[in-house]
């Protein structure tokens, strides 16, 4: 049995809608494997049960509308988070799992990227990756109308399979790499349900998973 935890939603992304985009990726030939939902304050204890791969497609703001704006992600967590991947885990930092975390902490650095910021208007966004990679072998592409995040990536340290392209400017929008024992794996689209349903997209996330599952 594979086993999967999964921390979705938060103030501007449905969980619901996470949630039914990572179920409809990996039904695909997929009975032997079980996703434990959790959430970002039952994600230390889930850690502690050695999941296969952890799914994280969640913001550090906890109430970012408000005046004063709280974050959930503790010195200790990072910690936990860093250990778990470092001793073999397997990490996907899915959209919002990118954004409002601190730039030099430990937590980014084991990602090797970050969300920067994301046009007001949501335009036409065309992801593409070149096949070659071990994410995405073939060649792959698809257009959604997107959030389209830009993101600081550390390039030269990771292996980039997908960019994204609109009206707007370019980014990469996935990533991977080892970290230790472990992997980890970034992926920025999606953010509309209409996206995060979009059929390539789906394929994309699937292969993401798979990816970290693989030893």
């Amino acid at each position: 049995m594979i086993r999967l935890a999964a921390v979705l939603g938060d103030y501007y992304h449905s969980s619901e809608w996470a949630k039914q985009s990572l179920e409809t990726a990996l039904s695909f030939g997929k009975e032997d494997l079980q996703i434990d939902y959790c959430t970002s304050e039952q994600l230390p204890e889930i850690l502690e049960k050695q999941p296969d791969v952890v799914i994280h497609f969640k913001e550090n703001r906890v109430n970012p509308a408000n005046e004063i704006v709280e974050t959930w992600l503790t010195q200790e967590v990072t910690s936990k988070i860093t250990n778990y991947v470092e001793n073999g885990g397997s990490w996907l930092a899915w959209h919002s799992g990118l954004a409002s975390f601190p730039v030099e902490g430990a937590y980014i650095k084991m990602l090797k990227g970050y969300f920067l910021y994301h046009p007001q208007k949501h335009h036409l966004v065309h992801y593409k990756a070149i096949g070659g990679n071990s994410v995405l072998p073939s060649t792959t592409s698809f257009e959604i109308v997107d959030e389209h995040y830009f993101v600081h990536c550390d390039s030269e340290n990771t292996n980039v399979f997908l960019f994204s392209e609109s009206i707007d400017g370019q980014s990469p929008a996935g990533w991977c790499h080892s970290f230790g024992a472990g992997k980890v794996c970034c992926l920025t689209p999606a953010h509309n349900k209409e996206g995060l349903l979009n059929e390539g997209f789906l394929e994309t996330l699937r292969k993401c998973v798979n990816w970290l599952i693989l030893r």
